[in-house]
């Protein structure tokens, strides 16, 4: 597989006023460590389980110690974060008893999964023994480890916005939608053909096939795909898109369209998929399939109608700017067939 940044150049996006950098290839990093503060306390702040013993919830986020930051080389996002953290949490019986705790998280790292982050739950020197304990111990204990996924979930899709590819005067540049009547739909940008040459123009093509395993869920997989914030967040680039049945879509700062032709929630999707360099109105058909393999996902590609002499870019293409960007940028390690 060919290194970042010396693919086939036509996949490579344009137009970059500020030659000082481009496409960040040289070192850039953004600090996180004030947003990260904020948003762990929103996030944990939110924990409240409840039994038949009563309810549990956090009170106070007393401490949060730390650093975290995003880096971009060549490319390649790579996150940074290392806290040390502790809650006040208050368990309150169904008899109106009010018992008060503290939660101590000392190593909340990139180091770490989630599951495997060390979650200690105490009660209040001299406080009595009560069920409630048990209650924070387990579900309580749950609810924070899903507070730190997608606290990392968020840092590795929201925060990392503008952090690729920056445009003159250090502005990123956005696709800006087509105003509209205020009573009609909102419209999704169409490319524009380069020439008047009809849809289904008949040039040799040929299929395609592609298999790979990613460490994550369907459904996160198939989310990552058609949800633009994060379609924005692995392409380094603009993405608009509209995820429904004959939905328009534009990657890649338009050097990508397509429309999708059918959509089964962590399953299918199947698209008219076209590249900017193809000629003018022909579209391959592009089918992704999601496979459950318990705790992995195999990912099939299957594309018919691509232009043969486009084949080998097309692969590649697929492979650095879609499979490779993903396991980059979100974190799924994964294996190529």
């Amino acid at each position: 597989m060919a290194k970042w940044g010396q693919g086939d150049p036509r996949w490579i996006v344009e137009q970059r006023a500020d030659a000082t950098n481009v496409n960040n290839w040289h070192w850039t990093e953004r600090d996180a460590s004030s947003w990260s503060t904020d948003k762990l306390k929103e996030l944990f702040m939110a924990v409240r389980v409840e039994s038949e013993e009563g309810s549990c919830e956090v009170t106070e986020v007393s401490k949060v110690e730390g650093e975290a930051s995003i880096n971009n080389r060549k490319g390649k996002l790579i996150f940074f974060y290392e806290w040390n953290i502790k809650l006040d949490w208050t368990g309150t019986s169904k008899s109106g008893v009010k018992f008060k705790g503290h939660v101590e998280i000392p190593n909340l790292s990139d180091e770490n999964d989630p599951s495997e982050v060390d979650i200690r739950v105490t009660l209040v020197k001299d406080q009595p023994d009560t069920k409630l304990m048990a209650l924070m111990k387990k579900e309580g204990s749950e609810r924070i480890r899903t507070a730190v996924a997608d606290y990392i979930s968020t840092l590795k899709t929201e925060f990392t916005q503008g952090m690729i590819l920056p445009t003159a005067n250090g502005v990123k540049e956005l696709v800006q939608e087509p105003k509209v009547p205020c009573n009609s739909q909102k419209a999704v940008p169409k490319s524009t053909p380069r020439s008047s040459q009809p849809a289904g123009v008949k040039i040799p093509t040929c299929k395609i096939s592609l298999k790979e395993t990613f460490l994550t869920s369907p459904e996160e997989l198939y989310r990552i795909f058609l949800t633009p914030e994060l379609v924005q967040a692995f392409t380094h680039s603009a993405a608009v898109l509209e995820p429904d049945k004959g939905g328009k879509f534009q990657l890649l700062d338009g050097s990508v369209t397509g429309e999708f032709l059918e959509l089964i929630p962590d399953r299918k999707i199947a698209m008219k998929w076209r590249f900017k360099s193809w000629p003018a109105g022909h579209q391959a058909e592009i089918t992704l399939l999601f496979h459950d393999k318990g705790g992995e996902t195999d990912l099939q590609l299957d594309g018919v109608g691509v232009p043969s002499s486009e084949e080998a870019m097309t692969k590649e293409g697929w492979r650095r700017h879609y499979f490779e960007a993903i396991r980059q940028t979100f974190g799924f390690g994964a294996r190529l067939f």
